[in-house]
């Protein structure tokens, strides 16, 4: 059945289907939310651990090994990675792709829970978790109080500003940064405990006992049920200093004759500073599934009514990821029209008919509008992929319709009627442009169905480009012949004759025709030139981006206070004061951020650490590029003393990952592996996790004067601990408040602390009495590692290479001659991860999504065409259109990264459209006109060129303002767009001269098939 003449014949269901399906397609776009990227669950299973005052060499032994041993078993496991710092262990179980994250997160946790009873009985409960790309704050705003001192101020933001935040919708979390946090102190002093008999561990613990409520059981007095409680807990630290303490030793004591005790701010951990002003900061992240920019307003709002019911507290908006996704989303709604509005003005200028112009501009909004529906169906948003989708086959939707009408306008020449024509010219058309659209489509299918994590992330890219092209179809084969039916006016001067540029090519056409052979060695010297651009282009993953937005990270060496690092990086910030692209920094110390950006997933708390956030100018509004700012930078930075430091928010880098069991071959491997790389030319800074030394006051037990005195490693760890940093968080006693829980911290007041020798003092409680620590261990300075990495149960040291603006396959090709890498020692190995690792694996996701595009694309022309060979025609413009495709990116100075392919990708689907458009009306010719092969060509060519030349034309000024860089940042679209350009003016010059060539070489295959199998048959029957 003719679907085109259906339409033509009863117009109004065809109307009435667009008009619903343009109602439902507006009601999906007010629903979708704008994104920066769309919500991936990864296939990461995080367990994190904490143990309070355990270094990472004791956690490697008694922690993660048994983790680690216990989770390798699980099935579908790719890697296991663990970081140990002081205190903290995180292993990350990373599994393949198409595990399901909630059967993955019950495994792991049920793994921990069998060999819980062999972790230590002090560690907190393992907390296993998934990563989601959710995990990134939205906003970072600041308070400041002339009324409220730091720790109210602190208190406001924990209480009253959390509470109503996450009373929004869409916000999943609200942390602060900065500020501190209220305690009651109990500073012990050890020469009054002495006399007494009494230890900080005694005391700590039976404050807990003491002061406390208790439910106390059940009353039935008077004939009705009470409910009895023991109300224990005193309510300000005055009443906590009149509290008596029993003891051990049936004594009992005030606990302000042996301590001061103050209603206090707990030791600081983080400043934050906004401009080098002390601030209290916090950050908002929103929940899986919220729009990022709604949330946003949501949160902004919240914070409005804040302002105005707390005049006396000044929100101030310091930094936000919000801002480059709303830029982003306007940028492409802004190219969506400018590259419809050209798409269109081409229309206009071929076929100088505003109704004609009307008929193939209508297919645009009709075919994009239905696929914002189908796109809040799959719970896709408007982010970076599904917008560059929508911006690169903006001049595809209306290909199919130019088509349609200027047939259907070649046919009103002929002296037809509109409705004779329309009928006529659909039908004639007809299976070119189902070929066509199939073919595109066949390539975008397989890009949303690749495997690994760019498989996850493009999945979103591949459908909705696939919809919005299967819907154009659907709107040149119903609406587009019915419209030119009943709006096109009949052709007032029939059979035009042809221009001077339809002339001239026929006649280079038909030269090519006579000198077949000349014309294909010519083209494939063509291809092979084309190939030998490829080794002049530099390989990239992700191009840099030039956005608003970048960071510089400091650590200091291990045993840094936080005044150090508050010094240092109020020093760094100084020294970009005048830098003129930087509008704002936001300083955080005691805090690192990830790689991911500032205050992402990663992000950790070390004093020795700080993140300033810096605020760049609008790219619009600055001459130099991010990168250049960011080497700027760099070199400002290099002044830092005694300081590593790393700039930008962790986008492209080399990573050289080395991994043993010999902690001193991994260390002197990395040392010299480091050592080689910074005489690599044009490369940013190098940062190793290889583990600096912190220093420790290391505590080494006389076992003979330990067990004489009664006294065990447990209680004399527990002793210290107590004494000198207070008991568990946990075990900790409590201050009760209406609202919430003050912690009491009983220890040693601080200037005993920092004195060795009054720590050799220190009372260890014993059988036979108290005894001096001195007396039964040695007390000593000595060191131990700051921070242990592992990979895959072996130890690692991570080396972190800045790119500089250099491309990523340069650096790692450089980098693998070097002789540390040539020559590791025994038993330490280079593993491939990171970004090196994630781009191998792209590319070979891209060359299989090629390959099945590529036999897709065959099958698909097989079965409209009934032919096996033809075909073959008709995949000869795809290597026609890879010169034009490189030759641009090598003008444009653009590297073989991640966005190019993907165009190289979309080009293969794109380029056949002109193949098809010949080869169907060449064989039209062939079998329903009675021509001969040449007269068929000669005819196909001359038909079809104009339509060709259209749709070309119309895609290139669609994808124009993409590849200019107008709109969004163009860093990532940019070189996608110039490859699909180039590729298409290089397909379309040659195809219309070379295709036609190759069909009489396939053509003549075909007869000589047909004839060497009709000699066989016939010997066969004449036998």
């Amino acid at each position: 059945m003719n679907v085109s003449a259906w339409s033509i014949r009863n117009p109004v269901p065809a109307i009435l289907l667009f008009a619903l399906l343009t109602f439902i397609g507006i009601g999906g776009f007010k629903a979708l939310g704008i994104q920066q990227f769309p919500d991936i669950e990864l296939p990461i299973i995080t367990v994190s651990m904490g143990l309070e005052g355990a270094s990472p060499a004791q956690l490697e032994t008694e922690v993660v090994r048994k983790v680690e041993n216990a989770v390798a078993s699980l099935t579908g496991i790719k890697h296991i990675y663990a970081n140990l710092t002081d205190g903290m262990a995180i292993v990350s179980v990373e599994f393949t792709i198409d595990k399901d994250n909630e059967i993955a997160q019950n495994e792991v946790r049920n793994a921990v829970d069998s060999i819980r009873a062999s972790l230590p009985a002090a560690m907190t409960d393992p907390v296993v978790s998934k990563i989601s790309t959710t995990g990134s704050p939205i906003l970072t705003v600041t308070v400041t109080s002339d009324k409220l001192d730091e720790q109210g101020l602190s208190w406001f933001v924990d209480n009253e500003v959390t509470k109503e935040l996450l009373a929004t919708k869409g916000v999943g979390r609200v942390s602060r940064l900065g500020g501190v946090d209220r305690e009651v102190q109990v500073n012990l002093d050890p020469t009054l405990m002495s006399g007494l008999g009494v230890t900080s561990s005694d005391v700590s613990r039976q404050l807990l006992q003491v002061q406390q409520d208790a439910s106390g059981g059940r009353g039935d007095v008077g004939g009705s049920i009470q409910s009895i409680r023991t109300l224990a807990a005193v309510q300000t630290a005055a009443e906590i200093a009149t509290l008596d303490i029993p003891l051990s030793n049936g004594r009992e004591v005030r606990l302000n004759q042996i301590a001061h005790i103050n209603d206090t701010a707990a030791e600081r951990s983080t400043y934050a500073l906004l401009d080098g002003k002390p601030v209290i900061g916090f950050q908002i992240t929103r929940t899986k599934g919220a729009s990022e920019v709604a949330v946003a307003a949501s949160a902004r709002a919240t914070i409005e009514q804040l302002k105005t019911a707390y005049p006396h507290v000044t929100f101030e908006e310091a930094f936000d990821t919000v801002t480059p996704v709303q830029e982003n989303y306007d940028g492409s709604m802004l190219l969506l029209y400018e590259g419809a509005a050209l798409a269109i003005l081409v229309v206009l200028i071929f076929l100088r008919d505003w109704r004609a112009t009307l008929v193939s501009a209508a297919a645009l909004p009709l075919a994009i509008i239905p696929t914002f529906a189908v796109m809040h169906y799959f719970g896709y948003s408007l982010n970076l992929l599904t917008l560059l989708a929508m911006a690169l086959v903006v001049g595809v939707l209306v290909d199919d319709a130019i088509v349609e009408v200027e047939n259907i306008e070649r046919h009103l020449r002929m002296g037809k009627t509109p409705y004779q024509a329309s009928m006529e010219a659909a039908d004639e058309i007809g299976l070119a442009v189902i070929a066509t659209t199939f073919t595109l489509i066949a390539v975008f299918l397989p890009t949303a169905f690749m495997g690994g994590i760019p498989g996850k992330f493009f999945e979103p890219f591949g459908i909705t480009a696939a919809v919005a092209i299967f819907f154009s179809l659907i709107v040149a084969r119903l609406l587009t012949p019915m419209m030119a039916a009943y709006i096109m006016k009949a052709h007032p001067k029939p059979n035009t004759p042809d221009g001077t540029i339809m002339r001239n090519y026929l006649i280079l056409m038909r030269w090519c025709l006579r000198h077949r052979f000349i014309t294909l060695i010519a083209a494939i010297g063509l291809f092979v030139a084309s190939l030998a651009i490829i080794p002049l282009l530099p390989t990239g993953f992700i191009p840099a981006d030039d956005g608003v937005q970048t960071a510089a990270k400091i650590e200091l060496q291990p045993g840094s206070t936080l005044d150090d690092t508050y010094a240092i990086a109020e020093q760094a910030r100084q020294l970009l004061a005048n830098v003129p692209e930087i509008t704002r920094v936001f300083t955080t110390v005691g805090y690192f951020s990830g790689d991911g950006g500032p205050f992402a997933m990663g992000a950790s708390a070390d004093v020795r650490k700080a993140t300033l956030s810096i605020v760049l100018k609008n790219r619009t509004e600055r001459t130099r590029k991010q990168g250049v700012i960011e080497t700027d930078i760099r070199h400002r930075l290099q002044a830092l003393p005694g300081a590593r430091v790393t700039v930008g928010l962790g986008g492209e880098k080399m990573q050289i990952v080395l991994a043993s069991d010999d902690a001193q071959a991994l260390q002197t491997a990395a040392n010299g592996v480091t050592r080689d790389l910074r005489t690599l030319q044009g490369i940013g800074n190098i940062s190793s996790s290889s583990s600096l030394q912190r220093p420790e006051i290391q505590i080494i037990p006389d076992y003979g004067r330990a067990a004489n005195a009664g006294i065990t490693a447990q209680a004399l760890s527990s002793t210290i601990q107590i004494a000198t940093n207070g008991d568990f968080a946990a075990q900790l006693p409590k201050l009760n408040l209406p609202q919430r829980q003050i912690p009491i911290r009983v220890r040693l007041d601080k200037s005993f602390r920092q004195d060795l020798e009054q720590i050799r003092q220190i009372k260890i409680p014993g059988t036979k009495g108290m005894v001096s620590l001195a007396n039964v261990a040695e007390v000593r300075m000595g060191s131990g590692p700051a921070q242990i990495d592992r990979f895959d149960r072996k130890q690692n040291v991570t080396l972190d290479v800045e790119l500089n603006g250099r491309n990523l396959g340069e650096v790692i090709a450089e980098a693998d001659n070097l002789p540390s890498l040539q020559t590791l020692p025994a038993g330490v190995k280079r593993q491939n991860i990171g970004d090196a690792e994630t781009m191998a694996e792209l590319f070979g996701s891209f060359g299989t999504a090629m390959l099945i595009g590529i036999m897709c694309i065959y099958i698909v022309l097989v079965l409209l065409l009934h032919d096996f060979l033809q075909p073959i025609t008709i995949l000869a413009a795809l290597p026609l259109s890879l010169g034009g495709a490189l030759l641009a990116l090598l003008v444009t100075g653009n590297s073989l990264s991640m966005p190019s392919v993907i165009g190289l990708l979309m080009l293969m689907g794109i380029v056949t459209k002109n193949s098809i458009l010949l080869v169907d009306y060449a064989m039209l010719g062939l079998h329903e006109h009675g021509l001969g092969r040449f007269d068929a060509l000669v005819d196909a060519c001359h038909k079809r060129a104009r339509p060709i030349v259209m749709t070309t034309i119309a895609m290139g000024a669609g994808m124009m303002p993409t590849a200019l860089g107008l709109g969004a940042d163009p860093s990532f679209r940019a070189p996608m767009a110039i490859v699909l350009i180039g590729g298409l003016i290089a397909s379309t010059f040659l195809s219309l001269l070379v295709v036609p060539v190759v069909f009489t070489f396939v053509d003549d295959v075909l007869k000589g098939i047909r004839r060497l199998f009709g000699k066989a048959r016939t010997e066969g029957l004449s036998g």
